[in-house]
């Protein structure tokens, strides 16, 4: 499905909600390897610097046996059950840097994974594992591959376990439908129909006085993206109102005519 074009080099990631009012962007250099993925250099545990992939598709963090057993990852850990290709399973991480921005309280499955030592030959420098989905969604991140920087502004969202999701998706068979409903009360409505493949989705009511209708939107507007998340259908806008909860203010992209404008929606508890 057709998304936007993010001229002038920029890729923005729109997987987390709105910023945070009170936190600062930070950016870090990354470097683009012979192989076309993205280089970033972190520290685990304080421990490092050691150089790893930043692969935006990457469901997990992957970090090799050298950085587990530097940083003490496996200590008075249990020894999993099973494990998946050869991996010592998965660790708790208490703090992760990626150059100057740091989270806590993380995971990331420890292995020496052969993608990873193969690129390291082929670069002919040492690769220590993959960073992915749990450390840049908690960000909005916006990539600039002509400056070869990479910015974060933290969120206040918090990825769960993906690969615990995974596996128990994987275990426990055939899943009934998913049912979407917002976490609290917008006041408007959407419709797309079936041949309609241009972004978002479109405003067919609103409901007056309801935060939608104080916050300005109309009907007719062409809902683009809702707190950085696209809109570009009817299943999209309720997974996307989904994340936000009551009494937090998000930004509401929308078409009106030839422009772009940006509204500040607040929803509200339901009753």
């Amino acid at each position: 499905m057709t998304k936007h074009i993010l001229f002038a080099g920029l890729l923005a990631l729109g997987l987390s909600p709105a910023a945070r009012a009170d936190d600062k962007p930070v950016t870090v250099p990354f470097e683009i390897l012979k192989s076309g993925h993205m280089a970033v250099e972190i520290k685990v545990e304080g421990k490092g610097p050691y150089k790893v992939i930043f692969d935006t598709g990457a469901p997990t963090n992957l970090l090799n046996n050298k950085i587990a057993k530097d940083a003490g990852l496996l200590k008075n850990q249990p020894k999993p059950l099973f494990t998946l290709f050869g991996s010592m399973g998965e660790a708790k991480i208490k703090t992760l840097e990626v150059g100057d921005q740091k989270i806590e309280n993380t995971t990331a499955i420890i292995m020496d994974h052969p993608t990873v030592d193969a690129l390291a030959t082929m670069i002919k420098e040492p690769l220590y594992g993959i960073v992915g989905f749990p450390f840049f969604a908690r960000f909005r991140t916006t990539l600039d591959y002509k400056a070869k920087t990479m910015t974060f502004v933290p969120t206040s969202y918090k990825p769960g376990d993906t690969m615990q999701a995974m596996m128990r998706a994987m275990l426990s068979g055939p899943q009934g439908p998913v049912v979407l409903a917002p976490a609290a009360q917008w006041g408007f409505h959407v419709e797309k129909d079936a041949k309609d493949e241009d972004p978002g989705v479109t405003v067919k009511s609103v409901q007056p006085d309801s935060p939608a209708d104080k916050a300005g939107l109309k009907p007719g507007d062409r809902l683009l993206t809702l707190d950085s998340r696209w809109t570009d259908s009817v299943p999209d806008t309720f997974a996307a109102t989904s994340t936000v909860k009551a009494g937090t203010t998000v930004v509401v992209t929308v078409k009106r005519g030839d422009k772009e404008i940006d509204l500040k929606v607040t929803p509200v508890s339901g009753l």
